[in-house]
């Protein structure tokens, strides 16, 4: 800090403050978000459904979705002429700032195609993000449109009113979190994981209590938990000694999987342990009924981030183990339980993500009504011209701006779009950065109340309200950003030139000695040389070879005399981070000359970044 101070006046570190305010701006986080929801994960909904097949008559009616497209604002005057708008007619005419959502659709029937484009709803748009109609436009051309040039964006206008989004602060998606409870004399061990693929979300849990000692599966909407050994069984591992050797190589850890084991020892095949699970979720019907239901538990409730068909079960067996061998490390102490609010533990779901939710849900519900209204004209023998007939664009439509005027979205989360507090311009940037927690008022929550250390430099310290609000309500601080998806594709590239060990290969010294690789909480292989790799990783991004928005975290923890090394690499959104100035040999890099060239103008703060 000796050399900051003498090297960097406090008047630099300004010049560097308001370079980077800039750079990203105050409301970035929010744009960013909703211009990845369009332009990535819309399409992946629809890709999710593909096609889908209707029966007439010994016939076989093909349809499948192709690209959806969403267009530029538009509003239809009661004369019914469609014309463009712009946010500001919006608000004087109390009109919802929407566009139209367009959907290729093809039909196969009788070896013949039928492709069409068709309307299939309409999405509020965010204001000054890249499908907003002033995207790219002059402050002049702003100021003509009678828009604030200085608007930072990042709201809907929704029945001509301004409404926000608020970050809502949750558990972060695909990592296992550990947890142990004391109930009367016994310990109940935990590791959770909210398995999330765009737009769904689903909680697996792999549990271990005290009194029998035995793992098991929990999954919502299976009335029972799943022994932990029938279920890997049924995602493939054969036999005991496979399952045994994936969950850990430590001998300790293996001994405690006994109970477990035991609990299995009457299913002995694949085939039993598929049908163990269909008897538990479809009781008393057909065999062709529970293997249905055993295979959709598997396939698209069972860790769903990891794959949604039958080539992803091997997987999902793997991702199992490796919280069971976390559990079993927790319950001999060498591992302890996961901070919940520690801030690597934390994700911020923005517009982006939360409209995800509101679009598959309503995709869905049309793809379904879709299909009845075609069989229904299929049976019927009346020629289709047009797909817009069979579609209800009100059922997109509706569903996203309920949930936008109300604030209310799906069962759990309630007050996630407030009215745009307009007092000042200081009072619109607060409510952007604002974040709050799902966690409910009327009870205590002190841990989630309280300022948890890893919040510096990215949590305001002193703006939250007060009552129950307090500490669940936040604002990010000035310098802190969300992140959105990184491109991992470099990072894949670079892993497999320095040799990494992929999981399946892995023999069992590889296993005890290397260091585990992780990208996004999933593990996907070893390295025996893990520092290194940290460090070739970090001076890579340093000089812009990698995207600058992933993370790389070491861990090693102590397995009974042994370490045990970690690494995590983070890509995914809702990441909260902040600038560090980067220090080397007890020697900041930053100097006085970049401080200069940044004043007059000649280099930005991405290239300070992209510089290292």
């Amino acid at each position: 800090m000796s050399n900051l101070s003498e090297e960097l006046s406090e008047a630099d570190l300004w010049v560097v403050a308001e370079s980077y305010i800039k750079s990203i701006g105050l409301a970035r986080h929010h744009i960013d978000s909703f211009n990845e929801f369009v332009d990535r994960d819309m399409q992946k909904i629809v890709d999710e459904v593909k096609s889908i097949e209707v029966n007439v008559e010994d016939k076989v009616i093909r349809v499948e979705f192709g690209e959806i497209r969403v267009h530029v604002p538009r509003i239809i005057e009661p004369s019914g002429a469609v014309r463009n708008i712009y946010p500001m007619e919006a608000r004087m005419r109390n009109f919802t700032y929407a566009a139209p959502i367009y959907l290729e659709i093809k039909e196969i029937r009788d070896g013949r195609e039928n492709r069409q484009e068709v309307l299939i709803g309409e999405l509020p748009i965010m204001v000054n993000s890249r499908y907003c109609a002033l995207a790219g436009l002059s402050s002049e051309a702003r100021i003509r449109l009678g828009e604030d040039p200085y608007d930072p964006g990042g709201y809907f206008i929704i029945n001509g009113s301004e409404r926000v989004i608020v970050g809502v602060e949750d558990l972060a998606p695909n990592r296992i979190i550990l947890e142990e409870k004391k109930i009367g004399p016994y310990s109940f061990y935990i590791a959770r994981v909210f398995s999330t693929t765009v737009g769904y979300r689903t909680r697996v849990e792999v549990r271990l209590k005290g009194q029998s000692n035995e793992l098991k599966v929990y999954l919502p909407g299976v009335g029972q938990e799943i022994p932990f050994v029938i279920m890997l069984k049924a995602l493939g591992m054969a036999s005991d000694k496979e399952i045994a050797e994936r969950v850990s190589p430590f001998p300790e850890i293996q001994e405690l999987l006994a109970p477990s084991f035991d609990a299995a020892q009457n299913v002995m095949s694949k085939e039993d342990a598929i049908m163990y699970i269909g008897n538990r979720v479809a009781y008393g019907q057909s065999d062709k009924v529970r293997l249905s239901k055993a295979q959709n538990v598997l396939d698209k409730i069972l860790l769903p981030h990891l794959g949604m068909d039958e080539s992803a079960r091997y997987n999902k067996a793997l991702f199992l183990c490796e919280m069971a061998e976390r559990i079993l490390a927790m319950k001999l102490g060498w591992r302890p339980p996961d901070d919940k609010d520690h801030y690597k533990n934390k994700r911020i779901r923005l517009a982006g993500g939360l409209l995800a939710e509101l679009f598959r849900t309503s995709f869905r519900r049309m793809v379904r009504d879709f299909r009845y209204q075609l069989e229904k004209l299929s049976l019927r023998h009346r020629t289709i011209y047009s797909f817009s007939n069979l579609i209800t664009t009100s059922l997109i439509t509706d569903t996203i701006n309920q949930a936008m005027a109300t604030g209310n979205w799906g069962k759990r989360l309630v007050g996630v779009t407030q009215l745009l507090d307009r007092t000042n311009y200081l009072s619109v940037l607060s409510h952007l950065r604002r974040i709050q927690s799902p966690l409910s008022r009327s009870q205590s929550n002190f841990d989630a109340r309280d300022l948890h250390p890893t919040q510096w430099g990215k949590l305001d310290p002193n703006e939250t309200p007060e009552g129950v609000n307090c500490g669940l309500v936040k604002n990010m601080s000035i310098g802190a950003q969300v992140s959105v998806s990184a491109d991992k594709s470099i990072l894949d590239k670079i892993l497999s030139k320095f040799g990494i060990i992929p999981v399946v290969k892995a023999d069992q010294e590889t296993r005890l000695t290397a260091a585990k690789i992780f990208i996004d909480g999933v593990l996907v292989g070893y390295s025996h040389s893990g520092e290194a790799l940290v460090k070739e990783i970090r001076s890579l991004r340093r000089k812009g070879v990698i995207p600058a928005e992933i993370n790389v975290a070491y861990y090693e923890f102590n397995y009974g005399g042994r370490i045990v090394k970690e690494i995590y690499f983070n890509a995914d959104p809702g990441r909260v981070r902040r600038p560090l100035i980067v220090v080397e040999d007890g020697q900041i890099k930053l100097t006085k000359d970049h401080v200069s060239k940044l004043a007059l103008g000649k280099i930005s703060f991405d290239d300070l970044v992209n510089n290292g």
